[in-house]
Formats: structure tokens, C-alpha cells, sequence
């Protein structure tokens, strides 16, 4: 079965995109080919553990009398670029990836799924900003899935789910309602997305396909049948547009 090879699952905070994966982990693997059009072998790429630790390192540094490297005692990026330099960094562990797999002197020898996680929103560039800095190589591989919700429920999701006690999680980590409104509550989707009726964004001369998740009514928090349901369904359309694009 011909799986995605690189996935990018796009989204606004709260919006259900760590629920998704956490439901694409949990599923049998042997499954995931079938029902889901992504290959057995899941590697999960998300920018918030890359973020995270600039925050705990520069409060180390802090406690130690030394300037922070990446953020203000505010918890803002010290500089623009930075938000960039992430989406270096999920193309460079995308690149370790796949060198892991490649045995030396060899083709890939075993399909694998890259599926890349982050949000970006008008405040900091954007989607367009950001893929100006993806790899033109992973590009060539890629399907977009984007979990639509309003901003209002991005909010209350965000407030739904943060635990105070481990902000470091996955699953349970939030930004304050000032943070969200600033930096998220204007996104880009729309115009980088383009004319309703297409099914593909062209990135850097290429043609990427993409498919729209809708989750304002939250299927994604109680991860029930539900969400199987719309998710293989929203795969079962991407990947129909990823194999035609590769053969156009």
C-alpha cells in the first residue's frame, strides 16, 4: 500500500492536532496503512519539545546570572528568525529521519510517515513565511493537513486543556488567553491556502496537496469512533490528491 511520506498537520493552538497523532500512535500500526494511508513506521516531528526547552534553558541560565539565548522574562522569542530557525530544525530531524533508516550505500529500505506538527499565526509570518523555510526535498513528498476551528473554540480549548503542573506536556500544555489572541488570533490560512476550489498550494514551484479537517464540534478531545470515522475519511481524500500528484 503507497502511504503519505511526509505529513504536515497544521493547525491553531487547541485545535486538536496533538489529539490527532495521539490517536495515529495509539491505533495498531498494522492498521494505520489501510485506514489511514500513512505507513506503519510513525515519526512524530513536533516544534513545541524544541520551543519548550529553550524556555527551560533560559530560565537555567537566568538562575545562573547569564543572559537568556532565545526569550525575555516574558516568554517571547528574543527575535523574529527564531520561529524560523524551528522549522529548520523539524526539516533537519526529518533529515536524521531518514539516515536513520537508510542503510549506508543503500535505497530507503521500509516506507515511513513523517508527520510534522506546528501552528504559526500572522504575528510571526505566518504559513508562507514558514515554508519558505521547508526543504524543497521534503516538499516533494508532502500532503497538508489542516484542523479547522475558529479561534473561539481555539481558545476555549487551550484554557480546557492546560494543566498548570506540566506545562512541558504534550497533551496538556497552554498559552495564556493574551498570548493566544496575540499571536494566533490572525492566521493566514485562508490566503496561503488559496482559491476554495483547489486542492493544492504551490510551495516553492511545488504542487502540495491539502485537505481541510473540521473540528468545531471537538471530535478530537474524547478521541472516540467519531474521529476515526472523519479522520480516515479526510486521509482517504488527501492521499487520492497525493497520488495524482505524482502522476501528473
Amino acid at each position: 500500500m503507497e502511504t503519505i511520506e511526509v505529513l504536515f498537520l497544521l493547525a491553531r493552538p487547541g485545535a486538536g492536532k496533538s489529539e490527532i497523532i495521539d490517536y495515529l500512535q495509539q491505533m495498531d500500526s498494522k492498521e494505520r496503512p489501510q485506514r489511514m494511508r500513512l505507513a506503519s513506521d510513525l515519526q512524530v516531528i513536533d516544534d513545541f519539545p524544541m520551543l519548550w526547552t529553550w524556555f527551560e534553558e533560559d530560565a537555567i541560565l537566568e538562575e545562573m546570572g547569564k543572559p537568556r539565548l532565545h526569550t525575555d522574562d516574558q516568554g517571547n522569542f528574543a527575535a523574529p528568525h527564531l520561529w524560523n530557525l524551528l522549522i529548520r530544525r523539524i526539516c533537519l530531524d526529518y533529515r536524521k529521519a531518514v539516515r536513520d533508516r537508510t542503510p549506508s550505500s543503500a535505497p530507503l529500505t521500509a516506507p515511513f510517515t513523517a508527520l510534522i506538527e506546528f501552528s504559526r499565526g500572522k504575528e510571526h509570518g505566518g504559513y508562507r513565511e514558514a515554508f519558505k523555510h521547508v526543504d524543497r526535498e521534503i516538499l516533494s513528498k508532502a500532503a497538508i493537513l489542516y484542523v479547522d476551528v475558529s479561534f473561539k473554540e481555539s481558545l476555549r480549548k487551550n484554557r480546557t486543556r492546560f494543566n498548570p503542573d506540566k506545562p512541558d506536556s504534550i497533551l496538556e500544555h497552554g498559552l495564556s488567553d493574551e498570548k493566544l489572541t496575540s499571536l494566533y488570533k490572525e492566521i493566514d490560512w485562508e490566503e496561503f491556502r488559496g482559491p476554495a476550489d483547489s486542492h493544492y498550494i504551490p510551495i516553492q514551484g511545488i504542487q502540495v496537496p491539502f485537505v481541510v479537517f473540521d473540528n468545531e464540534d471537538d471530535v478530537t478531545t474524547d478521541r472516540g469512533p467519531e474521529l476515526g470515522i472523519r479522520l480516515e475519511q479526510a486521509l482517504h481524500d488527501l492521499h487520492e490528491r497525493y497520488r495524482l500528484r505524482d502522476k501528473s
